[in-house]
């Protein structure tokens, strides 16, 4: 009798956890160490995102909130270039694997995956003795030439964003016992913001529309000023924002008398979609939006020039930001 080959621990969690996710036929039921992604004539775009303990999520967040945003923040890239989300491949660096942390967090990664219809394709398990770590590397598919890069704003296109922002970064500032905890004493406000940190909601329900009509785009990660200017310089213009039509929720309302303009817009975490569309489109892209479900604002104008972007109050004043995003570094 000759004994059967023995299944190490990554193999065991890897079959335990996560091959029940990789229904993908290129997948390969996860018994290989590639996987196959076909392509119809299509662009893919590919972009990659980690998550670290302590640095995009906190130690006590519960699993399946970190799932989620360790996919969500990928899937917003690929909204913000009009891509549809065709695939996924994770790196896995635990200090542990407790059923506890790694079921939830499995099930919540493999409900996203489904809902986004952007499945598992493969990836990587590891040990570290420092803080956790997931890394996604997501795919997408765009017609041929159609991705929408940050070099094609030009003078005279509206500035738009979706969503509101800062309530991601009021979320952490709630958490951690930032002034905004003191600000906003209202339960339900404050889950609103926390949730707001904890689970992104990508724009992937406007990613055709973005295609179809927006000059150039990115997502809001680092921060809305920081990105704009970002936007910007790729595009060698500069921008006139109205920081009063900067959208924000009712939740952020209450905390920006006491935490100011400046949290909101350079806090980041926001995972919203920033675009420019030239004047002409900018009618349908907003009509379509909001068949698509998603509210979009006008915040300002690109302008000619290679200065920063400036901001302005409700009275034409310019507002100075000292701080433009989050620094990783």
């Amino acid at each position: 009798m000759t004994n059967a080959p023995e299944t190490s621990a990554e193999d065991s969690l890897i079959a335990r956890y996560f091959k029940p996710l990789a229904t993908d036929p290129g997948a390969l039921a996860l018994v290989d160490d590639a996987a196959i992604l076909s392509s119809s004539g299509e662009d893919i775009v590919v972009t990659t995102d980690a998550v670290v303990e302590g640095v995009h999520y906190l130690a006590t967040d519960p699993p399946d909130t970190v799932a989620r945003k360790a996919l969500r923040v990928n899937l917003s890239d690929l909204a913000a270039k009009g891509a549809s989300p065709a695939g996924f491949v994770l790196t896995l660096a635990l200090r542990s694997k407790e059923d506890a942390w790694l079921r939830p967090f499995a099930d919540a990664l493999g409900e996203d995956a489904k809902t986004f219809a952007c499945p598992l394709l493969g990836g990587d398990t590891v040990s570290t003795p420092g803080p956790q770590m997931i890394s996604i590397t997501a795919f997408g598919r765009v017609p041929k030439g159609r991705m929408v890069g940050r070099t094609g704003a030009r003078p005279g296109d509206l500035v738009f964003v979706t969503g509101t922002i800062g309530d991601a970064a009021l979320g952490l500032d709630v958490l951690t016992g930032g002034a905004a905890a003191a600000a906003v004493t209202d339960p339900a406000a404050r889950g609103y913001l926390i949730d707001r940190y904890r689970v992104p909601r990508p724009r992937n329900a406007l990613a055709s529309i973005v295609r179809d009509h927006a000059s150039a785009g990115m997502d809001v990660s680092d921060g809305l000023a920081g990105d704009l200017a970002k936007l910007c310089a790729a595009s060698g213009v500069s921008a006139v924002i109205n920081a009063h039509h900067v959208p924000a929720s009712p939740a952020a309302a209450i905390a920006v008398p006491v935490v100011g303009l400046e949290k909101l817009v350079s806090g980041g975490d926001d995972y919203e979609i920033l675009c420019t569309v030239p004047e002409g489109r900018s009618a349908a892209f907003s009509r379509q939006a909001a068949l698509a479900g998603v509210e979009v604002a006008v915040i300002g104008t690109i302008i000619s020039g290679q200065g920063a972007p400036q901001w302005i109050d409700a009275q034409g004043r310019e507002v100075t930001l000292w701080r433009l995003s989050y620094s990783h570094f």
